[in-house]
């Protein structure tokens, strides 16, 4: 098999079905939607979007390492399963993120404090990392439904997150949590929040 015929091959295994609104394509790099950008992610970080309109596929070689792009209800940055040894830092400027994962990963210590840029975030999963502590500014995300903080090694849990008066799903499986921390922290949450333990 020759080069072009790896290369047409790989390219064709990394293509995507994308939706929005009517519009139904192959999208291979970044996506322009009237005024919505949609990020390129590559393996291990976050590109620059392109500022011009239109549909951008970029050369040959940006199409052959295309990114992971998910686009449904909102905005959804996938980062799941990437090997990522630190959250990249590009995220916390895409502001109208509403679906954040990044499961799965080797993430350890804290989620950084700049996670309260995401003012929009409804969904937010960090399973199966190795977590060891949860910033006190996510309290801030006040459109937050879903917490998804299982299988970490987590141990203390910040009282912020009872402020999370919209948050539907909190999933603290396969942690040490502290029992003490999340009876304070359910004294403010809706009673209407689901409590995932085990």
């Amino acid at each position: 098999m020759g080069a072009y015929q790896l290369m047409s091959l790989y390219t064709r295994r990394m293509h995507m079905r994308v939706i929005v609104g009517g519009l139904v394509g192959g999208v291979v790099g970044a996506l322009l939607v009237g005024a919505l950008v949609v990020a390129r992610v590559a393996n291990d970080e976050i590109l620059s979007t392109p500022t011009s309109t239109g549909l951008d596929t970029g050369s040959p070689a940006n199409q052959a390492s295309a990114p992971a792009l998910v686009v449904g209800e909102g905005v959804t940055l996938d980062l799941s399963e990437r090997g990522l040894m630190s959250v990249p830092q590009d995220i916390f400027t895409r502001t109208n993120l509403e679906r954040l994962n990044l499961s799965r990963n080797n993430l350890s210590g804290a989620l950084p404090a700049e996670v309260r840029h995401l003012k929009h975030l409804r969904v937010l999963d960090l399973s199966y990392n190795e977590f060891t502590g949860v910033p006190a500014e996510v309290g801030q995300l006040q459109d937050l439904q879903v917490l998804d903080l299982s299988y970490n090694q987590l141990t203390g849990l910040p009282h912020e997150l009872g402020n999370l008066n919209h948050l539907e799903v909190l999933d603290l499986r396969g942690n040490s949590y502290s029992h003490t921390d999340l009876e304070i922290i359910k004294r403010t949450l809706p009673g209407t929040t689901r409590i995932l333990l085990e």
